[in-house]
């Protein structure tokens, strides 16, 4: 007998209205995280499966523990997967989260007070590229580069990523590993231009695609695999896969990554979510991904083209990716992206504050709104509806003190959200 979800969630009414709640949530309001998707219905089912309660520390064919000749199965064809999708020599699919891909990528290249340059976490980089707060600044020495200053000249585009500080850095401070990648950049980064650097410098280049991944799968950004020594991403951003981290690297790279995963950094692999993982190589292996990676490009750059229109200004002046960036500055000086963020929660439009570069204010409040359309680009909008969004948007911060209003904006977007369904599986 298959395992019913919502059968035996019946015996758990409380946790069962919360996940109802949050589906409801999800498909009522508009979806406009960069770090979120939808993902399908196979790979929910795969995640909530019974390989949930196997146990299988490390690798097909070299597990500490028996009853795993099933699991190796699966997790040897998630591997396999991720490598035809990518053109790479190893992979692997083992890591939790992104942050754990990071860390035990520095894990296999590197000794602890080893140098690395990466990006500034306040310019768009991640917390593992060696932010304060992560413990990936405890154990390795991080040197920061950043963007170039805002251009007021419209032949020069400004707030890209700084190559030519990158290059100065690393000749100053010859790092071991330089690291190119971020959380909230709009722009394409072509990781061409690092591995010249790198050479140059003797440096290992790691490639951080935790967010373009999807789009270089599909063919709409350039790939890092074959040029990288090692590229790390998440699965469920616009890879529409479970939540979880991946490593691809070279062959002569693979029993260090291995080993650094487990059991360096990690000890049990989540099976269920591994499997969750296949299916979205899978999903993402098709012509029909290929159309729907350009489509999410396609979208941004309609979305931050009406957003401009306005009044909002594009960081970087607009976007190659999936991701848009807003200084709201110009849009309202005294509108935080802290009020933004609550404002728009109110209008049923879920998106997150996010700094600028040389952002005046504290991380928590902001000055910016960091957009994406990977997940509402799965429910089936295209560039019509990005311009509906950044109407409702604008009138959603413009109306953020008027509640009625905010309600009856709410409204309009269940609407919309109706007429594109993520789920029209799950019925009413």
């Amino acid at each position: 007998m298959a395992f019913d979800g919502e059968q035996w969630l019946s015996k758990d009414p409380e946790i069962a209205r919360l996940i109802n709640q949050e589906t409801k949530r999800q498909r009522t309001t508009l979806q406009l995280i960069a770090s979120e998707n939808f993902t399908s219905p196979a790979v929910m089912a795969a995640t909530g499966s019974t390989l949930t309660n196997k146990y299988s520390e490390g690798y097909p064919g070299r597990r500490y523990y028996g009853g795993n000749q099933i699991i190796d199965e699966v997790e040897d064809l998630a591997r396999e997967r991720l490598k035809a999708l990518f053109g790479a020599e190893h992979a692997n699919v083992q890591p939790h989260s992104g942050a754990n891909a990071n860390l035990a990528a520095y894990m296999a290249l590197l000794d602890p007070g080893d140098t690395i340059l990466a990006m500034r976490l306040d310019q768009g980089g991640h917390l593992t590229h060696g932010s304060p707060a992560s413990l990936t600044s405890k154990i390795y020495h991080f040197v920061s580069y950043g963007l170039t200053p805002r251009s007021n000249d419209a032949d020069i585009l400004g707030e890209v990523i700084d190559l030519d500080q990158v290059r100065d850095l690393a000749l100053a401070e010859r790092p071991k590993l330089i690291v190119a990648g971020a959380t909230a950049y709009a722009r394409t980064i072509d990781a061409r231009d690092y591995r010249s650097i790198a050479d140059e410098v003797g440096a290992y280049f790691m490639f951080d695609a935790a967010h373009p991944a999807g789009l270089i799968a599909g063919g709409a950004h350039p790939s890092p695999v074959g040029i990288a020594d090692v590229v790390t991403f998440t699965t469920h951003k616009t890879l529409r896969g479970p939540r979880g981290g991946a490593i691809l690297c070279r062959e002569a790279l693979a029993k260090k990554v291995d080993s650094a995963v487990f059991p360096g950094l990690q000890g049990g692999p989540l099976e269920h979510a591994i499997a969750a993982k296949a299916v979205a190589f899978k999903e993402a292996n098709t012509p029909a991904f290929e159309s729907y990676a350009h489509q999410v490009v396609a979208n941004a750059a309609a979305l931050g083209h009406a957003l401009t229109r306005e009044g909002f200004r594009l960081i970087s002046g607009g976007t190659d990716n999936h991701l848009v960036l807003l200084d709201l500055t110009t849009f309202d000086g005294e509108l935080t992206g802290k009020e933004a963020q609550e404002a728009m929660d109110a209008a049923g439009i879920t998106a997150n504050r996010n700094t600028i570069p040389d952002d005046p204010r504290s991380p928590f409040i902001t000055s910016g709104l960091r957009l994406g359309t990977a997940a509402e680009t799965t429910a089936g909008m295209g560039c019509d509806e990005m311009a509906t969004i950044a109407s409702l948007i604008t009138r959603a911060l413009r109306a953020r003190h008027d509640l009625s209003q905010l309600a009856s904006i709410r409204d309009e977007v269940a609407a919309l959200c109706g007429r594109f369904d993520p789920y029209p599986e799950f019925g009413a």
